[in-house]
């Protein structure tokens, strides 16, 4: 499959996607990403702007050596020459020619008022600009794409200089000209009516640039909440070449996804656009690189989030148990998801079935039929209660299983439990308080006595209770709390409120979620904490 012929599927995370608030991306992520994507089959990788900052330079270095690029082509990114400098004397434009990318995106002003005010210099110096920075790059052997920033502001301001500035990119020798919302505040229709007149006003005149002819391409901003909708409609009005991040990453409100968009057109207007098999990867790789970011996912995003394919009210688990397509537009598999059943107390018989197959158990038939009404009231009750088993399926599975096999998995008996927080009179601003906690339990018929240290109750009882079930059972060492999060249900009671928490458990190899309720956040962490390590025990039991 030619990913550089036709369409283009380009990815700008590790440019424009790293500009997003609170995203920094090291040399050495930005080689785990560029690896990522690659595994996805993206044609293109923006792998940033060498000369701009020593980290980007750094990784193109590296990139020659240490990148084994599959599918993808490496880009780099940069600025047309500075006005009255010859191109081959600049010293950006000697940055990406001396890159080693194969690939040049130039960004290229195509707005009036830009160029006069931002650029401070005349139209016709930065088409000169344009002409010059693109036939030196392309007499150096590069591919040359131009993004034309502010187009679409710029096109409604002045359709000629827009269009003209394009012109000269292409007969330069760009072999991509991507029309830029970079205010994100375009609407798809707008979208699709200025990419058709371009690709009609530029048609005879672009033939000429590259072997393929001229790419007009779309790049997206997501200030209206459209830059997803905004690239399909330029496709249907005739780009093709799309830009945009991985999980939307990028400045303000993000640029398209670039996973949605592919998988949009691949499932629903039948384009091959990744090889064979690769759009199965992306649930996984989307995820990997929020790894990588440090950014949790969007449980929401469409065909990659944890929520994409979940079902809560009893009436859709009722249908999905005849036909899983009746209540969702594809089969998650082919975007590497999965279908989930969420556990509520909006949840029918039909929901805890279904839930009690995916984990394990047959809940089916007449003689099952009285213990899932059980289990479905008891859910009701514990929910009416503050506890909620939709993000905590561990939880779920240790009532399943109490309900299926008349008691609770446990591996050792609680006596007793205390914490106490102590900070001392006159001590400096930022020094945190000392929590202690003492366990007293039953386990392998040996009573254990341990106190546990820790920067917060929370963490002094988890260091308590996995030092005195660790001496009966070895494996609770590798387990490790990754995420902790509070809600207080009942806010207009203020400090005495009914707390939820909800604890992530992870032994290295997979994670667990549990759930913990009571009238103060220690009391809710306590029973989370010891769900999470019963319940990690019974997996490694098992």
């Amino acid at each position: 499959m030619d990913l550089h012929g036709d369409f283009h599927v380009y990815d700008t995370t590790m440019r424009d996607g790293a500009q997003q608030e609170g995203l920094n991306l090291s040399v050495a992520d930005k080689l785990t990403i560029a690896t990522l994507l690659d595994g996805l089959g993206v044609g293109y990788i923006e792998g940033g702007w060498p000369g701009a900052n020593p980290k980007d330079t750094e990784f193109f270095r590296r990139a020659a050596t240490e990148l084994d690029l599959r599918h993808a082509r490496l880009a780099a990114f940069g600025a047309t020459r500075r006005a009255g400098v010859r191109a081959a004397d600049d010293p950006g434009t000697a940055a990406l020619r001396d890159s080693g990318a194969g690939t040049v995106t130039l960004v290229a002003k195509a707005h009036t008022r830009h160029v006069e005010l931002a650029l401070r210099t005349t139209l016709e110096e930065n088409l000169a600009m344009v002409r010059d920075t693109v036939t030196h790059l392309r007499e150096e052997g590069q591919q040359v794409f131009v993004d034309a920033e502010h187009f679409f502001d710029g096109y409604r301001l002045d359709r000629a200089y827009a269009l003209e500035v394009l012109r000269t990119a292409a007969e330069a020798g760009a072999e991509v000209v991507a029309l830029c919302d970079t205010n994100g505040g375009m609407l798809p229709p707008w979208v699709a009516d200025t990419v058709h007149d371009v690709v009609e006003s530029l048609g005879s005149r672009g033939s000429g640039a590259g072997s393929g002819g001229l790419h007009v391409g779309i790049h997206a901003h997501n200030d209206t909440g459209c830059a997803v909708a905004s690239s399909l409609a330029a496709v249907e009005a005739g780009a093709t070449h799309v830009q945009g991040c991985i999980n939307g990453y990028g400045e303000r409100t993000g640029n398209a996804d670039l996973v949605t968009v592919v998988a949009n057109l691949e499932l629903k207007t039948g384009r091959a656009l990744l090889p064979e098999g690769r759009l199965r990867e992306a649930t996984r790789i989307a995820h990997a690189v929020a790894e990588v970011t440090n950014v949790p996912p969007a449980s929401r995003q469409p065909y990659v989030g944890t929520s994409a394919f979940a079902h809560k009210a009893g009436l859709h688990a009722s249908a999905i148990k005849v036909d899983p397509n009746l209540y969702q537009h594809m089969d998650p598999v082919g975007v590497g998801n999965d279908m989930r059943l969420l556990v509520s107390d909006m949840a029918g018989r039909a929901s805890i079935e279904l839930k009690g197959r995916e984990l394990g158990f047959d809940l089916s038939g007449e003689s099952r039929k009285e213990l899932v009404g059980r289990i479905t009231d008891r859910v009701k009750v514990l929910e009416s209660r503050g506890y909620t088993f939709e993000a905590a399926d561990a939880s779920f599975e240790l009532l399943l299983v109490e309900e299926v096999e008349g008691r609770r998995p446990s591996y050792f008996d609680v006596e007793s439990w205390r914490v106490i927080t102590e900070t001392r009179a006159g001590a400096p601003v930022g020094v945190e308080a000392l929590s202690e906690a003492t366990v007293k339990l039953r386990a392998a018929d040996v009573r254990y006595v341990v106190t546990g240290e820790g920067n917060g109750p929370v963490n002094a009882l988890d260091q308590a209770l996995r030092a005195a079930i660790g001496q009966a059972y070895p494996e609770v060492a590798r387990f490790e709390l990754i995420d902790y999060k509070v809600r207080i249900l009942d806010q207009g009671h203020g400090t005495d409120a009914i707390t939820r928490v909800l604890i992530e458990t992870t032994d290295g190899e997979s994670s667990w979620v549990t759930v913990g309720v009571g009238a103060n956040v220690i009391e809710a962490s306590w029973g989370a904490l010891v769900d999470g390590v019963t319940f990690g025990l019974r997996r490694h039991a098992g």
